[in-house]
């Protein structure tokens, strides 16, 4: 009667495990440097192509400290418009396998780095055509369980639906700051007050 009165309780025991036991969501992150980035991965832009501009800045996040470990991703359209980009990316050296990236010669519309040890990225791409007249941008950081989207604005595209829908004082979160003929900063908080925190974008 005892080992019975004790399997019972065993099996009590067990239902209670599996009727209290959750698995919690798990925050994303820190482990981008392993295999994520790929050579060149901040070069959009053709080599010496001379309308390349370069767009930099730094991750922060609500307590406004630089996030060493984020990764960014970006796209856009071509100058002229175009969507398609061109592929590459990921190529391989045919003789050792290694990652060798783009060709330096085609415009692939899409570039993956990862922040430095000050939080810092930069990318050298094009200016984005009028008709879309921003970098979109995806930010992974520890933290984070989904990972955010924004954009990255340059200085005189006030005419676009989305940035004038936007309340004045969240506009500048999007637009970016031209520091030198060619040189854009845009820095990105993913939390803060009115003004500080970047806008970021809900996709259904």
């Amino acid at each position: 009667m005892g080992c019975g009165a004790r399997r019972t309780g065993r099996h009590l025991d067990r239902r209670r495990r599996r009727a209290v036991v959750i698995t919690p969501s798990q925050t994303v992150g820190p482990f981008y440097g392993y295999a994520l980035p790929f050579a060149r991965g901040g070069e959009i832009a053709p080599a010496g192509d001379p309308r390349t501009i370069t767009l930099h800045g730094v991750v922060r996040d609500g307590a406004g400290a630089p996030i060493p470990d984020a990764l960014l991703e970006f796209w856009q359209a071509a100058p002229d418009g175009s969507l398609g980009g061109a592929p590459g990316s990921m190529r391989r050296d045919p003789v050792d396998g290694a990652v060798i990236g783009r060709d330096g010669v085609e415009f692939t519309g899409f570039g993956r780095v990862p922040t430095d040890a000050d939080g810092h990225y930069a990318v050298r791409t094009l200016p984005p055509p009028g008709g879309a007249p921003y970098v979109s941008v995806a930010v992974f950081a520890r933290g984070l369980t989904h990972h955010l989207y924004t954009r990255a604005y340059l200085p005189g595209c006030a005419e676009d639906v989305l940035l004038a829908s936007l309340p004045e004082e969240r506009r500048g979160t999007l637009v970016a700051r031209e520091e030198r003929e060619r040189v854009y900063r845009f820095d990105i908080r993913l939390q803060g007050d009115e003004g500080e925190e970047t806008v970021f974008l809900e996709f259904r």
